[in-house]
């Protein structure tokens, strides 16, 4: 297999990850457009990520077609397909947590999640046929997928894949890797945003969104056998410039938006920057005594592509066109202004704001063409 040890990390970010999928489109125009061969055998996928990625493995064979799938679905997104975003569903919502917090005590019970996501399960069982991995597989088209999840009892992050027969199990501190059949069930645990979505029972336990203790997001790809990674972060673009400092106290949607920014993108910045380090180290080993002795590491070449704008800037420009229940919902705790924006971009499930991330992401990536261009003919 051309590229086999080639892998694609798409993490989480909720609306966010509408950025990857342009950054797909520019990818297959690259290689040739729709007749273009899946660049990428080794793909991994993390909270909304994993979605992006589960679908490109159940298409592998056709990835042009896959992109282009990927595309429609996104262009065309509205809130209410991912969480009930009617009068009703909010009314329902905000109920269930005002009761919790005025007498959760006495019934000693809480409300699971802010939103529910049932539609997102309806949207995927109607658009995704997980059956394709295995066919996928068996053709020769993709050698290993992962999707990551969270477990609430053990606190592990474990990584469910399917994969070539050569791929086993493995288990470090706070990380498994678990062979399995993936299902929707999978992809819905992955991207359950803590306090946004609710956690989904798997196995044994419940588990949450799979950026949540994921210390080493490149971690997957490795074990799933990469050499080269390209990873498609969802992170602030750093701009050069001090950001002006405010005395006004945090709103509750700008807190909740920095805790969700600390799950979805530290902890990708961290493994990158051990990776690099690693990579480093290993220059200075000769080959000689690499090839004679097993360190357990091996260098690994990676990309990184990240939005060239600021996604909280970006969301709070389209926050208008969220449903007028939800709209209310944001407002009442501060995210429909620019200081909350990092939430209202988590939830930001509409056409506008995902056409503008798609345009983004293909736009980022054709400004580096020649370092994509490079990457993959490596």
């Amino acid at each position: 297999m051309a590229n086999s040890r080639t892998a694609l990390v798409l993490n989480g970010g909720g609306a966010r990850a509408a950025y990857q999928v342009g950054v797909l489109l520019a990818i297959r125009e690259l290689l040739g457009g729709r007749s273009a061969a899946n660049p990428f055998p080794i793909l991994c996928g993390t909270s909304a990520g994993a979605i992006n990625a589960a679908a490109l493995a159940c298409h592998a064979h056709d990835f042009g077609a896959a992109v282009a799938t990927l595309a429609t679905v996104w262009r065309g997104m509205h809130a209410g397909d991912i969480y009930r975003a009617d009068l009703p569903g909010i009314s329902a919502a905000g109920g269930r947590w005002l009761s919790a917090l005025a007498f959760g005590w006495a019934f000693r019970r809480s409300p699971r999640s802010l939103f529910d996501n049932e539609p997102l399960r309806r949207l995927l069982e109607a658009r995704l046929d997980m059956s394709g991995i295995a066919r996928s597989l068996a053709s020769g088209a993709l050698f290993a997928v992962s999707i990551t999840a969270s477990g609430y009892a053990t606190g592990d992050s474990v990584s469910f894949f399917q994969a070539h027969p050569e791929v086993g199990r493995w288990r470090r501190a706070q990380r498994v890797g678990c062979q399995a059949e993936l299902t929707v069930d999978h992809l819905m645990a992955s991207s359950a945003i803590p306090f946004i979505f609710p956690a989904v029972y798997l196995n044994r336990e419940y588990f949450g969104d799979g950026s949540m203790r994921q210390l080493a997001p490149l971690s997957p790809a490795v074990h799933l056998g990469a050499e080269k990674v390209l990873v498609v972060a969802l992170g602030q673009a750093s701009s050069g410039t001090q950001r002006q400092s405010s005395r006004n106290y945090p709103t509750l949607a700008q807190i909740a938006g920095h805790a969700l920014s600390s799950i979805f993108i530290d902890t990708l910045s961290m493994d990158v920057e051990r990776m690099e380090r690693i990579n480093r180290t290993l220059l200075h080993i000769p080959d000689e005594v690499r090839s004679s002795r097993d360190f357990g590491l091996r260098p690994l070449q990676a990309l990184i592509i990240t939005p060239s704008e600021r996604l909280d800037d970006l969301a709070a420009r389209y926050a208008h066109t969220l449903p007028f229940a939800v709209r209310g919902l944001l407002r009442m705790i501060g995210a429909m202004n620019r200081r909350g924006g990092a939430l209202t971009s988590y939830l930001l499930f509409e056409r506008p704001f995902t056409e503008a991330l798609i345009d983004l992401g293909y736009r980022d990536t054709m400004a580096r063409r020649e370092d994509v261009g490079s990457f993959l003919s490596s």
